[in-house]
């Protein structure tokens, strides 16, 4: 017998058993539910907009109640009265929220982190690492999880008091070019509107200028080579200060060093080609070994030969190079892995080595003096000289032998 249309109870709707065919109960002002094969009961509303029939669900009983269900009917039905399409406005605010949660979810790290992923097509690995860690230690921990849309100055500020009130003034400013740069990327992508790390410009105390600290003189590199031949550390910590001694390179470029960069066997000699993308300048550098280095690759490469990295199966650390010093008794004002590089400037120019060969053996080639194409053997015969006389100059420091400088008269020809 079929049913008398009446508004529905709730004891029918619970009684109200599954068919072969879906059937449909009536509350009535175009509301009913729609009972399924499968047992499932959705609310659904008929209307006219527009002069077309259309239906809107409202969501399957008993999450959405016989009560919910009606109020939901009144005020679509108000919305039509009002010209509205119930179903349009629908759509609509289930997009508004979407967006919502799409920025809700847009965190200062998530943002951070892809327009880090973004920047490292055209970034050193030294440099994308130097980067990311720097966010890692100071901002992900107090900002990294909170909307970018909800950062203020005041909270930015808060996460760079942290290494300025450790003295690290030259950290909290690149810190805050770090989220300048986030946040013009978060504007450039929609989910942000104010680059507040911009807006910090001057709030910060400024950055001293402070020289690396490093052991100029021929007495103090006597020391640190005997203090360094009788490290006691890991033996490939050990290799990699006495190679960054040999070949005075950046210590991001010896802990990154890879064993295909290696040639033992070139025609011109050993060599050490670093790629553009290890490289401050972003170009190729090509570092001759002179006979010392290359007995110490080979003896590495006993241990670490199948690897992909010369001194693990990973990069040395950020510290360990530094620590060891500090561990041989050398303070931070005293030297630090980079200061073999100034220390080799130094006494090669004293030596009277000629500075074009010094400069480029540091990879510091001046702008306008660089070619279109760079030239990666540039004045290699020379360097390779160089760096050998340099190397035989260390060890007779380390063994106490008497040195007489070369004066630059005698190198001319180099």
């Amino acid at each position: 017998m079929p049913r008398i249309s009446s508004p529905l109870t709730n004891v029918e709707i619970k009684s109200a058993k599954p068919r072969t065919k879906a059937f449909k109960l009536s509350d009535g002002g175009g509301l009913y539910l729609e009972v399924l094969p499968t047992g499932g009961k959705s609310w659904r509303f008929k209307y006219r907009f527009t002069g077309q029939e259309k239906r809107l669900v409202f969501g399957l009983w008993p999450d959405v109640s016989l009560k919910q269900a009606r109020q939901r009917r009144d005020e679509a039905r108000a919305l039509v009265a009002d010209g509205v399409d119930p179903g349009e406005k629908k759509k609509q605010d289930a997009a508004v929220e979407s967006e919502a949660q799409t920025v809700k979810a847009a965190t200062f790290e998530v943002v951070a982190r892809e327009w880090h992923g973004k920047q490292t097509k055209v970034w050193s690995v030294q440099h994308a690492l130097s980067i990311i860690r720097r966010m890692e230690a100071y901002l992900f921990p107090l900002i990294g999880g909170r909307p970018i849309t909800e950062l203020g100055p005041p909270a930015i500020l808060e996460a760079l008091r942290v290494p300025e009130n450790l003295d690290m003034n030259q950290t909290a400013k690149l810190l805050r070019q770090d989220c300048e740069a986030v946040f013009a990327y978060a504007i450039a992508t929609g989910r942000a509107e104010r680059n507040v790390g911009a807006d910090l410009r001057g709030a910060l105390a400024p950055a001293r200028s402070k020289n690396r600290p490093a052991i100029t003189d021929s007495k103090g590199v006597a020391g640190l080579l005997r203090a360094i031949e009788g490290y006691y550390g890991q033996p490939t910590t050990k290799a990699a200060l006495k190679l960054l001694a040999y070949t005075f390179t950046r210590p991001g470029e010896m802990r990154h060093m890879e064993w295909s960069e290696i040639d033992l066997d070139a025609d011109s000699g050993p060599l050490w080609a670093i790629p553009a993308g290890k490289m401050k300048k972003g170009r190729e550098h090509v570092v001759p070994l002179c006979k010392q280095a290359v007995e110490l690759l080979r003896g590495l490469h006993l241990l670490t030969g199948q690897f992909k990295y010369v001194f693990s199966v990973k990069p040395i650390g950020e510290t360990t190079l530094n620590n060891a010093i500090r561990r041989m008794g050398f303070t931070g004002d005293e030297m630090c892995s980079h200061g073999f590089r100034a220390m080799a400037s130094t006494l090669l120019h004293e030596q009277g080595w000629p500075s074009y060969l010094i400069e480029h053996q540091l990879a510091h080639v001046e702008r306008n003096r660089v070619k279109s194409a760079y030239c990666r053997a540039e004045y290699l015969p020379e360097r390779r000289k160089m760096m050998q006389a340099w190397a035989d100059y260390l060890d007779a420091l380390k063994a106490g032998a008497k040195v007489t400088p070369i004066h630059r008269e005698q190198v001319a020809g180099a």
